[in-house]
């Protein structure tokens, strides 16, 4: 799934499945520099490998030849292609609003053309400095006691700083015909609680130059070298204390060992010292419910530093992460140092993307609907959703058949899955209700303001769901984004208006590279109802058991084949994929390659055969279609960071691992 602050919800629910990690007919295309105009191009083969022997390459080795990674970039493949042209789409987008300074106050136009111009004000920025967080540092600066700082948290949660915790409102994976509030662990500066623990060479060193960056963040807060340093240290023992009581990302995978539901009374039993009734009173929502505890051994930990952890350390911790978490919207000292840790340390990137970039991205993660709209209005017209719909429909006729004559599952499964699948619903290219942002003001003053007002709407609305029913026309993705999931509790997939376009689909093209490329995307998305945690939530989206016994170890037995062929795939070094974290996905690859293979044979029945394009068949074109998708370069910084955190296995495993597995 692609990151975006304005998501919570989203990144935080394990189960919430994307494609990712970010048409020809009806989106608005200029040609980049190195894109090819064919549907199947010959110019993006290496001819000198075997397709037998590595279809990866063969299939894509002339492209990553040609298409060297640009430097504000940690990886280049088909997503980021599709992503810039949507980039230039957006970008016109928003100078042009950025240049209506009449647009009628709380209009769309109005929004997104102030956000933007806030923040390409670079003199006001640059002037500024840190000033947008001064208040935030006066708050946290005056606590005194252990009632103030359970206050600060509370108010630091308003502006989506996760910590020590993060709550969020989502559906009640047991009861997804309610909204309920859920607390999960948080509160960590590096990318996982694994880099914290980790005694081999790239942790330590990591860890290292994460002290060095947090030092060189508070001097540019003032501090001086030595106060500076201190302080470092001071964030490095919290935050360690943390990790090691947090869950890892394998266990987490699983939506059982996070679903511990509690009241506010048995709340305070297992946490007292967090101040719960405060709590919750003090972010504006006083009679929460029952409440999902996520981790209650890392809120028990919380708990214990509340007291533990000396009043002069928390400020610290606290100061660091309002700063860590907005460094990118202020001067150009902070950006750089930011970026010097977060872009080029961790994920091997050489620049800073341009100042331009840089604003899209966060309008789109703030106001991403509003911006969204436009954004359809724009480019998005009704052949490709027309298509699409049809597409699915045909999928889903495909993964029917294959579920009914699996010859190891019982009738009783089989029934349950086929009412499951037969109650998918699908979103393709936008919301039909559109969120309203009406509330919120953005204007042309601080762009640092703007995004903690945005942040500050946006907690609000999420919470307000509490107690109210479940909104099932939301999406969790702006229509713009180069990508797609599966949300469990809702049991719909998600398809935005911005991946349909080449290679992943072409109004243009013939249906085996539709098949290959969207339809191979759609499948995946299927086949996240049905993955080795998919598959616990029923119908109606209930995490409930609905699979015999039998039946699941028959499953489980299955999926723990496709783990040990992914433990086995070498990455980068010694260092392997990671089976287990990964498993979801590659069942999902697996599945979507089987199904949209299986439905556009279907299109051949009692049909001429078709003829060859270039020399290629059907069939063959389908695989290279489905290669091409996945055709990436990729720093190893950013390749070692992905096999750490990632659900998602590298793109020539994604590739590689099912093809290898078709039959």
């Amino acid at each position: 799934m692609l990151t975006c602050r304005r998501n919570l919800m989203i990144h935080l629910l394990v189960l919430v499945l994307s494609l990712v990690l970010p048409t020809a007919a009806t989106i608005a295309q200029a040609p980049l520099p190195n894109e090819t105009q064919k549907p199947i191009d010959p110019r993006n083969f290496d001819t000198s490998v075997k397709p037998a022997e590595d279809f990866y390459q063969y299939a894509n080795g002339g492209w990553m030849a040609r298409n060297p990674i640009p430097g504000d970039q940690s990886r280049w493949g088909s997503f980021n292609e599709v992503q810039e042209r949507n980039f230039k789409v957006l970008h016109e987008i928003l100078e042009d609003a950025a240049k209506q300074t009449d647009a009628p106050k709380g209009s769309n136009m109005q929004k997104v053309g102030d956000f933007y111009a806030s923040g390409m004000d670079s003199s006001r920025i640059e002037a500024d400095g840190a000033k947008p967080l001064q208040e935030e540092f006066d708050r946290i600066n005056a606590m005194n006691n252990t009632g103030d700082l359970q206050d600060e948290i509370a108010h630091l949660h308003t502006i989506n700083a996760r910590v020590p915790f993060v709550l969020f409102a989502t559906q009640d994976a047991k009861k997804s015909t309610e909204v309920v509030a859920h607390l999960y662990q948080g509160g960590l500066g590096l990318p996982d609680r694994d880099y914290y623990t980790k005694e081999d060479d790239n942790s330590k060193k990591l860890r290292d130059q994460y002290l060095t960056h947090v030092a060189k963040m508070f001097e540019l807060l003032g501090d001086d070298v030595a106060t500076a340093s201190a302080h470092a240290k001071t964030i490095m023992e919290v935050e360690t204390r943390m990790a090691k009581a947090s869950m890892t990302r394998v266990v987490r995978r699983d939506p059982d060992s996070t679903y511990h539901k509690m009241t506010v009374d048995e709340l305070n039993k297992l946490a007292p010292d967090l101040g719960w009734n405060r709590y919750f009173t003090t972010i504006g929502l006083p009679h929460p419910g029952n409440i999902i505890v996520g981790m209650p051994l890392f809120m028990k930990e919380i708990n214990g530093m509340m007291t533990s952890v000396p009043l002069r350390d928390w400020k610290t911790y606290l100061r660091w992460h309002v700063i860590n978490g907005m460094a990118e919207f202020l001067s150009s000292s902070f950006v750089n140092e930011d970026f010097n840790f977060k872009g080029t340390i961790l994920t091997g990137a050489k620049e800073l993307k341009p100042r331009w970039k840089r604003c899209l991205e966060t309008v789109d993660g703030e106001i991403g609907e509003t911006l969204g709209e436009l954004y359809v209005q724009k480019a998005f017209g009704g052949q490709a959703k027309t298509r699409a719909k049809e597409l699915v429909e045909n999928l889903r006729s495909s993964l029917r058949d294959r579920i009914s004559k699996l010859e190891w599952m019982s009738d009783a499964t089989k029934q349950q899955a086929l009412r499951k699948l037969g109650a998918f619903t699908v979103k393709i290219g936008y919301p039909d209700k559109w969120r309203d942002y009406s509330t919120l003001d953005i204007d042309r003053g601080s762009y640092g303001r703007n995004v903690m007002r945005a942040e500050v709407f946006d907690f609000k609305r999420t919470m307000d769901k509490i107690g109210k029913p479940v909104d099932r026309t939301e999406w969790g993705m702006t229509p713009p984004t180069v990508n797609a999931y599966y949300n469990p509790s809702m049991n719909e997939i998600v398809f935005p208006a911005g991946i349909l376009q080449p290679p992943f689909f072409d109004a243009n093209a013939d249906d085996a590279v539709n098949y290959g490329g969207i339809g191979a995307v759609i499948g995946h998305e299927m086949t996240h109802g049905f993955d080795d945690q998919g598959r616990k939530f029923d119908a109606d989206g209930n995490l409930k058991e609905w699979w015999t016994k039998e039946d699941e170890e028959k499953y489980l037995a299955r999926a723990s084949i496709v783990e040990k062929q992914f433990n086995g795939y070498a990455a980068l070094d010694t260092q392997h994929v990671n089976g287990k974290l990964t498993l979801g996905e590659n069942i999902a690859d697996l599945g979507g390659l089987t199904i949209a293979f299986a439905a556009l044979r279907k299109t051949f029945e009692g049909n001429p055969k078709p003829p060859s394009i270039d020399g290629f068949t059907q069939q063959q074109r389908f695989f290279l279609a489905f290669a091409q998708i996945w055709r990436q370069n990729i720093r190893p910084e950013a390749l070692r960071l992905r096999l750490n955190t990632d659900p998602h296995s590298p793109g020539r495993f994604r590739c590689m691992g099912p093809l290898s597995n078709m039959v």
